[in-house]
């Protein structure tokens, strides 16, 4: 993984293409308590957000907008753009969130139905493996975003360094969402369990009774499985389960991960060479 080096204090008034040649820094991990490791966390997912919206957004652009906590600083810094620069740019949603994201920073507001083929989409991740699969559905809104993700000619991700792993499973342990039809959550979970291991639990709701529903007013399994897996095998084998809608692993999809570092630093992920 390239390291791009950052000024935090700056990064909103740079383009951060023009780092491209930078010298590569070492990473420097130190001890730090949960609250002051929670606030770089946040820091570095404004410096994956930002770099992400500078380097892959241009003129007269259709965007794509993933959901989740660190696409609020991508929206941040493409509103931002927009107002300084005069750009034309479409925004298509991933989720409810999203769409709140466009209209409050008052961007211009579409839907697939309208723009069917985007020019780049940009969203989070839960976890990403050193193959640039991903995990994703820890908010709820994984079918929307690969949905979306689909459709764009570009597809960019942007996390934090905690969502950086070798193996997924390594960090993220929450398991792969995999969203389903509520009527058929039960067989699916039994026959998950039965074929590829581990436990498909229904995720519930913290501020409702019952069980997360999602915008497509469908269930979520978390399937914690228990070793790693051919991920692109498994992934197609639960789409074929009967009563499954989509799976929150997202194979051979992402051309380009920014990962946001603890020190300050922009890390670069493009796919393995083959």
């Amino acid at each position: 993984m390239r390291t791009l080096l950052f000024s935090t204090a700056t990064l909103s008034e740079r383009d951060l293409h023009r780092y491209q040649n930078v010298t590569p820094l070492k990473h420097v991990s130190l001890f730090r308590s949960p609250s002051s490791r929670h606030g770089m966390a946040e820091e570095a997912k404004k410096l994956a957000g930002y770099a992400a919206v500078d380097n892959h957004v241009q003129n007269n652009q259709v965007v794509g907008v993933g959901s989740g906590s660190t696409i609020v600083y991508a929206v941040d810094r493409l509103a931002e753009r927009v107002r300084q620069e005069k750009l034309n740019i479409v925004c298509v949603p991933t989720s409810f969130q999203a769409r709140q994201l466009i209209l409050q920073h008052g961007l211009t507001l579409s839907d697939l139905d309208r723009h069917p083929e985007l020019d780049v989409a940009i969203d989070g991740a839960d976890e990403v493996d050193a193959a640039l699969t991903l995990i994703k559905g820890g908010g709820g809104c994984l079918t929307q975003e690969k949905i979306v993700a689909g459709c764009a000619k570009h597809f960019i991700v942007i996390a934090d360094f905690r969502k950086d792993s070798s193996v997924l499973g390594q960090q993220w342990k929450k398991g792969v969402p995999i969203e389903v039809i509520p009527m058929a959550y039960v067989p699916v979970s039994r026959t998950i369990a039965k074929r590829f291991g581990g436990e498909a639990v229904l995720r519930m709701a913290v501020s409702k009774a019952g069980p997360v529903v999602t915008d497509n007013s469908n269930f979520i399994l978390d399937w914690k499985f228990e070793h790693t897996h051919n991920w692109k095998e498994v992934n197609i084998a639960i789409k074929m389960i009967p009563g499954v809608v989509e799976t929150g692993l997202f194979v051979g999809m992402a051309e380009r991960v920014y990962f946001g570092m603890e020190d300050g630093n922009v890390g670069v992920r493009d796919p393995p060479v083959n």
